[in-house]
């Protein structure tokens, strides 16, 4: 039989783990590095956290390992080219697209890191901590009749399209492969850039699109810009992105991810920026962190632990439970 680890949270989500006990022997460990190194060389597949990177430490001590599976779309928390070098196959969800429609975890966090900017909330929920009740204090913007610009139109960009329109602004939209959508309205990226209120990035990333937000693009941002970015870190230029801060071009900031996130949070510069200043607001990565985004999504996955196992693609028990989540008949 094989050995799956799996380095999760696997609390109310038990019982889809045992849709495959008769092919995988499946152990869960908490997402700490020092827990999977000290394991990871008696099993055969691992589900990785994204807290944890795989990297070359990892799968090399990943000896038996034949495949790596993440129930996320973005894959630069697993070092590729070793997985690659060692004949490990990764397993991601960012082409599953008929399931991931109905995952609007992510696009439900912007939504809210773009009102909780504009609407001032985490300083003035502090302030009422403090014990100050001090209205004027914490005037922020409305958002209807204000332009959103969505930068890369695929499922996050679609349904953001969907909760801006909601709030009475115009949507524009670019994409590098624009779709014949007739819901946005199409812009160059030099129109998006120059014409949007606020910006909401959603594009994946890769060589070509590390470090896309420089000094260059936000020197043809609208003035007074808001940027919100749900992606990854290491699409925007930090040192940069603070520079627009400091000069007015961007006069607010909101991620769920910092470049490096894997490594000492502490000195990140956007980090550092947050703490002297009330224009930027950071989530730890938690796009995904709802419970039924996950319960899917680790559904979505063990569907490829079986089929990578079984070497075949044929419906079986856990896929239909999958189906069952993706309709919501499941709690």
């Amino acid at each position: 039989m094989y050995k799956l680890l799996a380095a999760t949270n696997i609390v109310g989500m038990e019982t889809l783990f045992d849709e495959l006990k008769d092919l995988v022997h499946i152990d869960v460990v908490p997402a700490r590095r020092e827990e999977i190194m000290s394991c990871i060389s008696e099993y055969d597949g691992y589900i990785c956290p994204l807290e944890v990177r795989t990297d070359r430490e990892i799968l090399e001590q990943g000896k038996k390992l034949k495949a790596v599976f993440t129930v996320t779309t973005g894959l630069d928390h697993i070092d590729l080219d070793i997985a690659r070098e060692k004949g490990i196959a990764v397993y991601g969800m960012k082409n599953d697209r008929e399931f991931l429609d109905n995952v609007t975890a992510t696009a439900e966090l912007a939504l809210g890191l773009l009102l909780a900017l504009e609407r001032r909330l985490p300083w003035a929920f502090d302030a009422v901590k403090q014990g100050i009740w001090d209205r004027e204090a914490y005037k922020g913007h409305q958002l209807n009749g204000k332009t959103m610009g969505i930068w890369g139109y695929g499922r996050l960009g679609t349904i953001m399209r969907q909760y801006a329109q909601a709030l009475r602004m115009r949507v524009i939209a670019y994409d590098t492969c624009p779709s014949d959508s007739p819901d946005v309205e199409w812009v160059s990226q030099e129109e998006l850039l120059s014409q949007s209120d606020v910006i909401s990035l959603h594009i994946h990333l890769n060589e070509s699109t590390h470090n896309l937000l420089n000094r260059d693009v936000f020197h043809q941002m609208k003035p007074g810009m808001i940027v919100i970015n749900t992606s990854r870190g290491g699409i925007i230029n930090e040192p940069d992105l603070i520079h627009a801060m400091d000069s007015g071009i961007v006069r607010g900031f909101a991620g769920d991810v910092i470049a490096g996130e894997w490594g000492n949070v502490g000195d990140n510069l956007l980090v550092q920026y947050a703490k002297k200043h009330e224009n930027l607001l950071l989530t730890p990565h938690i796009g995904g962190a709802c419970y039924e985004a996950q319960l899917q999504a680790l559904g979505n996955v063990l569907v490829k632990v079986r089929d990578f196992f079984q070497n075949a693609c044929q419906p079986d028990a856990t896929e239909a439970l999958v189906r069952s989540l993706m309709n919501g008949t499941i709690n």
